[in-house]
């Protein structure tokens, strides 16, 4: 293992010197302190982390908490974006990650982060009302969560009404009047959703009836499927529906196929998040673009601003904004058709 005296020698300079370039001094001129960082970088050194945190009572090492519902864990795209692009971050500061559970020794996840001595913890798709997340968030660790505003919180959000809100604008600026909305299940996100979608159809003028916006759930093709088929039986049906993602979407499109409809010929259909199998489906799916590396790398930079600054200063609350993924399933209704 290369030690910082391998380096010192290596650049016939003294170990304190080395050790301060490493860590950023000011003390040590421009050039030299390059130089020194280079030949690091070429005998592949590593600090040792235990005596690093010996030193600084600190780990370089955050926790992550992510467990999906839906029990996809790291094959949902959209959440497996949103956390590369935060580990990307978080490690470029500095930082190693580590995956928290509380499947652990059946510790819980505040034990769990307890142990593997974390400076920070990053929190996202996890029930947040449980007694286990509610600990860890009121614990003595720096959290940042996404996708929920947790009271006195640090978060990073997607602007989850913006999206609906402006799917619904631009399917009626397509001529559609009859939309239907098959939803997540009942979270803050499918709330904000809900929001945007009823924001748009009051200012439109739309009147959406009731059978028209069911309850799914999210990363779900079978439950989209059956509410997709249930929504074709109305009289009249809808010649739009808007998926809760974008994964939802290929159960709705299965079963229109299964019906001998065609997408947008019969029914046009929007979906949500913008993950790159939307885009290799035939036709190409219309869908609003979550930023998943937005949401990723502001999450992974607040985090470590807030481990680094003593975790002072009001809670942060950051918007990350979208946009609209035109494809090829949303066809024109003329006014006749309505």
């Amino acid at each position: 293992m290369v030690t910082i005296r391998d380096i010192s020698k290596a650049c016939h300079v003294s170990p304190a010197t080395v050790s301060k370039a490493l860590n950023g001094y000011p003390d040590i001129g421009a050039a030299t302190a390059e130089r020194i960082r280079a030949k690091a970088r070429e005998l592949h050194y590593m600090p040792n982390a235990a005596a690093r945190q010996l030193k600084t009572n600190a780990s370089h090492n955050i926790g992550i908490v992510f467990e999906d519902g839906a029990e996809s864990g790291l094959t949902h795209e959209f959440f497996s974006m949103i956390l590369n692009s935060a580990k990307t971050e978080i490690e470029k500061l500095g930082y190693d990650i580590t995956f928290v559970s509380s499947r652990v020794g059946g510790n819980s996840f505040l034990e769990h982060c307890r142990y593997r001595k974390v400076d920070g913890v990053l929190i996202a798709c996890v029930n947040f009302q449980t007694k286990q997340i509610r600990d860890l968030m009121n614990s003595e660790f720096p959290v940042v969560t996404i996708d929920y505003s947790y009271d006195n919180h640090s978060c990073v959000m997607s602007d989850n009404m913006e999206g609906t809100y402006e799917l619904v604008r631009y399917l009626y600026n397509r001529g559609h009047r009859r939309i239907a909305y098959i939803h997540g299940e009942d979270t803050p996100v499918t709330k904000r959703r809900l929001t945007g979608f009823y924001r748009a159809c009051r200012e439109l003028g739309l009147q959406i009836p009731t059978a028209y916006v069911v309850t799914g759930a999210f990363h779900d093709p079978f439950a989209a499927r059956r509410l997709t088929e249930d929504l074709m039986r109305i009289d009249p049906p809808p010649t739009a529906i808007m998926y809760p993602d974008d994964y939802s979407y290929v159960g709705g499109r299965n079963v229109i196929e299964e019906m001998g409809l065609s997408i947008p010929g019969d029914i046009s259909a929007v979906g949500y998040d913008g993950i790159n199998l939307s885009q290799v489906l035939r036709p190409r799916l219309t869908t609003w673009h979550q930023d998943a590396e937005g949401i990723g790398t502001e999450a992974g930079k607040m985090l470590v601003r807030m481990i680094e600054e003593g975790n002072c200063g009001a809670p942060e609350e950051v918007l990350i904004h979208g946009s609209l993924m035109e494809g090829d399933t949303v066809r024109d209704i003329c006014s006749d058709e309505e």
